[in-house]
């Protein structure tokens, strides 16, 4: 079996201020990153030790340039983009490390999708969903079951109510306030992350992948007017409902992009 992490940086161990995920160049910054590769191989091992031949890894985080791949298990196989993995059939299962709620979400550390500063609200056929769904539903069109999560208590709350209880979830930490966390000790976390994985891919085979109902409606409400312009003015398929929203019909996921805007 192979299997697929896809990583975040928001819901990583140790991570407990916004300022650790956004002052890149800080101190701060390079400790968050040295936990993300620190969560990826206690990820690595687990999934390894549950029964995949293969382990993928992907910077998932902004501009993918949250990896220090010198600390990276050398058993992973780094790959820049998810849609090549998924679409080539060359995984059977697959994870999220360092996942944060939806935004909206109370005591979701840094919750948000894709921009905390553009995107107010999105959802699918009338529910609101974030990344840890999105991921999902992608890699669930190629009938591939997402089969565990780490990130802060919201984030695996999120998973377990969405993609269904038997997922295997790794909480690292809890939400205080939205850009503060109160974390779980780095080697509890680590282990927590290493079992979740193993227990997850060791029992791919018995979940469902993660589908809607096709056509997809997908809506997105923007932080201010001038957003919603811009994408209308960029993506010749959205319809502009309001001063501030948008949708699309989706037929077909044949890539990530098609959830997104």
């Amino acid at each position: 079996m192979n299997v697929l992490i896809m990583t975040d940086l928001e819901g990583i161990s140790g991570v407990d201020t916004i300022e650790k995920v956004m002052d890149v160049g800080t101190a701060g910054h390079r400790f968050a990153c040295e936990r993300l590769m620190a969560d990826v191989n206690a990820a690595v091992d687990g999934a390894i030790a549950g029964g995949a031949e293969t382990v993928y890894v992907i910077d998932g985080h902004g501009s993918a340039n949250s990896f220090i791949d010198a600390l990276l298990d050398r058993r992973a196989v780094k790959t820049p983009r998810l849609n090549d993995a998924v679409a080539a059939g060359k995984i059977q299962a697959y994870l999220q490390v360092g996942a944060h709620a939806m935004p909206g979400t109370q005591d979701g550390f840094l919750d948000h999708v894709q921009s905390s500063a553009r995107w107010f609200e999105y959802t699918i056929n009338g529910e609101r969903y974030g990344e840890i769904a999105q991921g999902a539903l992608f890699t669930g069109a190629f009938g591939i079951p997402c089969v565990m999560v780490s990130g802060d208590e919201a984030a695996c709350d999120e998973a377990k109510r969405i993609l269904g209880g038997q997922i295997a979830t790794a909480s690292v930490k809890k939400g205080l306030r939205r850009n503060f966390a109160a974390l779980v000790p780095l080697g509890e976390a680590e282990s927590h992350i290493r079992e979740a994985a193993r227990d997850g891919v060791s029992r791919a085979t018995q979940m469902p992948p993660f589908t809607l109902p096709l056509p997809l409606t997908i809506r997105l409400t923007l932080m201010r007017t001038d957003y919603c312009d811009e994408v209308i003015d960029r993506r010749p398929y959205a319809r502009r409902l309001d001063a501030r929203t948008v949708e699309r019909t989706v037929d077909r996921i044949e890539s990530y992009d098609d959830l997104l805007f």
